[in-house]
């Protein structure tokens, strides 16, 4: 199968080029479509699901992520589920015939959350960072970690000792995705990713 993947980000499309192939079949492919934030993506998206509803083969599947950012997640899942059903493309949640084209996934609150999610490789990526990181009150569970899981991120590695000045999100991103192991992974919004993408290779 082959996957055209939407993210708002250079650092999703970094995490998902490292996690991907280990959820997908062997032998899939992927496309990455990087934009200049999340409103960019979403106003950019209807018009490309529009393209891809004359063309996109029985083996191509879209995959859409984008960050809740403290937004309403039901108002934002269902401005995407809208985009894919006005281009005529069926999603996850409102498959029809079984068959679906379009995962609209949202990372709850941030990309950073997933991170959290797998200290080990945080702690591999840093081993500056405390490996019962996971038991400490604020970071149980990763979904819920409040003021920002980005600024809690960088708060962690600055107190590593790493990144003083300021964390590069990109550099990040690729270090830690690279040790991320999924079953091991307690972001419930990062195993429902995972779910989706392997429902979506099944419905191939």
């Amino acid at each position: 199968m082959h996957l055209e993947v939407f993210v708002e980000e250079p650092s999703a499309e970094q995490a998902l080029r490292n996690l991907l192939p280990r959820i997908l079949p062997i032998g899939s492919t992927s496309r990455y479509h990087t934009f200049q934030g999340k409103t960019e993506l979403l106003t950019k998206l209807p018009s490309r699901l529009r393209g891809y509803a004359h063309w996109l083969s029985a083996e191509w599947r879209v995959v859409v992520l984008v960050d809740e950012d403290r937004q309403d997640c039901c108002v934002l899942k269902e401005r995407l589920e809208r985009a894919a059903a006005a281009a005529g493309l069926s999603t996850k949640t409102a498959p029809g015939t079984g068959r679906f084209h379009v995962l609209n996934r949202i990372a709850i609150e941030e990309l950073e959350a997933w991170f959290f999610g797998d200290v080990q490789a945080l702690v591999n990526a840093y081993p500056g960072v405390p490996a019962t990181l996971a038991q400490r009150r604020g970071f149980r569970d990763p979904d819920q970690i409040s003021g920002g899981t980005w600024e809690a991120l960088e708060r962690v590695l600055q107190k590593a000792g790493y990144y003083p000045g300021g964390i590069p999100k990109v550099e990040v991103a690729q270090r830690v995705s690279a040790h991320m192991d999924p079953p091991r992974n307690t972001s419930h919004s990062f195993q429902v990713f995972v779910a989706g993408v392997r429902a979506l290779a099944e419905s191939v």
